[in-house]
């Protein structure tokens, strides 16, 4: 069957209403994983999002893990048809900072603008997917659409693979949609096929039972902040980037001509990239170098140095101990394993006295742009959003994408609704009705694309 677009458009237009509705209810959760504070909130949010596929027909349960719930449900139209599941996560980033200019967590619709916590990361995009495939079943599309909303992305997906295993709620799909990424430009669809992997690391040099004044004992005293800078630039050179960890680049690939060349149809602009995170210089300002440095290119960050006074003024203290926070991003063929083993054997070349542990880890993941599923994105992107999608890779990590691959084996393709502008992990984050109801109007043709596509 072909979809029908001016009954799809009606169908958008009508829904919208109920749409904001729920993305409201969703927002004003403070749905903050990493908070064991928020325990009671998580259930909240758990039975809500069960509650919203309920009542919109679906089939529809919550999965224990141990952790945070895994919210699973969708539409089951028979096995002979192909099964696609959609990911989500309901679980959402602190949202503590100054700049905020209303509550975080209390919804604001400013005319298809809609503010809180969570709204584009990654409820929205949800509840967008969620209504295209509505759309879809009621149609009579012959394909079964299975939701999985993760409530622990934002802290790694410490529990993913053990609601993974619980196949009677969560059965095993043909195929996967992640719908929790960002374009790096309105008007041009941008749909990755990579994610970096992740290392985070902490370390932390002890060289005093307390601080000491400096006056009486600096030049004798051990300075743990000093010498875990000098760890520091060891590791990385402040003003290139490059990674000075011996080993370090020896399984990178780096991206082909067409991969790069698919990075520069995406529309991405140096200006833009630099006003929507607050830039004003670069390490380069080319664009093509850019993009191969944020999303094919490894990466060591300094994160935090802690330790010693913090206080108004300067206090002449020689501190005791001090702590370095520090990450890895890491791409294919890279693992955080062999990188923690890298910087630890390092780390004790230069200083065995500092003490280096994992702070989590991330595996990245590569799929393909191209093949007959990638077909159905673009065909799909194309009738949503006017224009087909260039093919990326994402900077950042999802761990649940490696934690299906790998149970699963299984094509995963991404379908994200996201801009730049709409403030992933920043103060003032908003979602807007132009992405959402052109991401229904995708995601209701890219089932249509699928079911044509048949089983297998």
């Amino acid at each position: 069957m072909s979809v029908n677009e001016r009954q799809l458009g009606t169908y958008v237009t009508d829904i919208r209403r109920r749409f904001e509705d729920l993305l409201g209810q969703m927002v004003e959760i403070p749905s903050i994983s990493m908070d064991p504070a928020k325990a009671p909130d998580m259930r909240s949010m758990a039975d809500v999002a069960r509650q919203i596929l309920a009542d919109l027909g679906a089939e529809a349960q919550i999965v224990e893990t141990g952790g945070a719930p895994i919210v699973s449900g969708g539409w089951m139209t028979g096995a002979q048809h192909p099964t696609v599941t959609i990911y989500n996560h309901m679980d959402v980033q602190p949202a503590q900072e100054p700049e905020w200019k209303q509550a975080p967590f209390a919804f604001k619709n400013e005319n298809g603008l809609y503010h809180g916590r969570g709204a584009t990361d990654d409820k929205g995009p949800a509840l967008s997917a969620l209504f295209g495939a509505r759309y879809a079943i009621e149609q009579g599309v012959p394909i079964n659409i299975r939701f999985l909303w993760e409530l622990e992305e934002e802290i790694g997906s410490p529990n993913f693979a053990a609601g993974l295993k619980n196949r009677a709620a969560i059965p095993r799909p043909d195929s996967v949609v992640v719908s929790d990424t960002i374009w790096l430009a309105k008007g041009k669809p941008a749909m990755p096929y990579g994610l970096r992997g992740l290392l985070g690391a902490r370390l932390t040099l002890r060289t005093g039972t307390k601080d000491a004044h400096s006056g009486v004992t600096g030049g004798a005293a051990r300075n743990p902040l000093a010498e875990l800078m000098e760890v520091a630039h060891a590791c990385v050179d402040a003003k290139s980037g490059k990674v000075k960890i011996p080993g370090f680049y020896q399984d990178v690939v780096e991206p082909t001509k067409a991969e790069i060349k698919s990075f520069l149809a995406s529309g991405f602009q140096v200006k833009s990239f630099k006003q929507a995170y607050g830039f004003q210089t670069l390490r380069t300002n080319d664009p093509a170098e850019i993009m191969r440095r944020i999303w094919a290119a490894p990466t060591f960050e300094v994160h935090g140095l802690t330790g010693g006074y913090h206080g108004p003024g300067v206090k002449t203290v020689v501190p005791g101990h001090g702590e370095l926070k520090v990450s890895m991003r890491l791409v294919p063929n890279q693992t955080p394993e062999k990188a923690f083993a890298l910087l630890k054997r390092h780390v004790a070349k230069i200083n065995p006295d500092v003490k280096v542990e994992k702070e989590g880890m991330l595996h990245p993941f590569k799929g393909s742009f191209d093949g007959p599923y990638v077909d159905c994105v673009k065909r799909a992107a194309k009738a949503g959003f006017g224009k087909e999608p260039a093919f990326i890779r994402e900077g950042g990590s999802i761990g649940a994408v490696v934690t299906m691959q790998k149970a699963w084996k299984v094509p995963i393709l991404f379908m994200g609704l996201s801009l730049p502008e709409h403030g992933y992990h920043a103060p003032n984050e908003y979602f807007d009705w132009g992405q959402a109801s052109s991401g229904m109007k995708a995601f209701a043709h890219y089932f249509d694309e699928l079911a044509k596509m048949g089983k297998g």
